[in-house]
C-alpha cells in the first residue's frame, strides 16, 4: 500500500535513532495512513488518508 496520505500528501520521513552513547542509526518515521471510502463529488472512492485529515474532517467517509 502507498504511504503517501492523498489529501496532505504526507509521506515517510527519514530520520535518525540515537541511542544513550550517541551510537547512530537510520530509522525511517511512517505517517498512519488508512484505506478509507471517501464521498468525493456525490461518489464513493476508497483513498489513502492519514488519521490527521480524518480527525480533522477533511474528507467525509461514506
Amino acid at each position: 500500500m502507498s504511504q503517501v496520505c492523498t489529501v496532505c500528501g504526507k509521506h515517510p520521513a527519514a530520520g535518525r535513532n540515537v541511542s544513550h552513547s550517541h551510537r547512530v542509526t537510520n530509522r525511517m518515521v511512517f505517517p498512519n495512513i488508512q484505506k478509507v471510502h471517501v464521498v468525493v463529488e456525490g461518489t464513493t472512492k476508497k483513498m489513502n488518508v492519514c488519521t490527521k485529515c480524518l480527525k480533522a474532517g477533511k474528507v467525509v467517509r461514506g
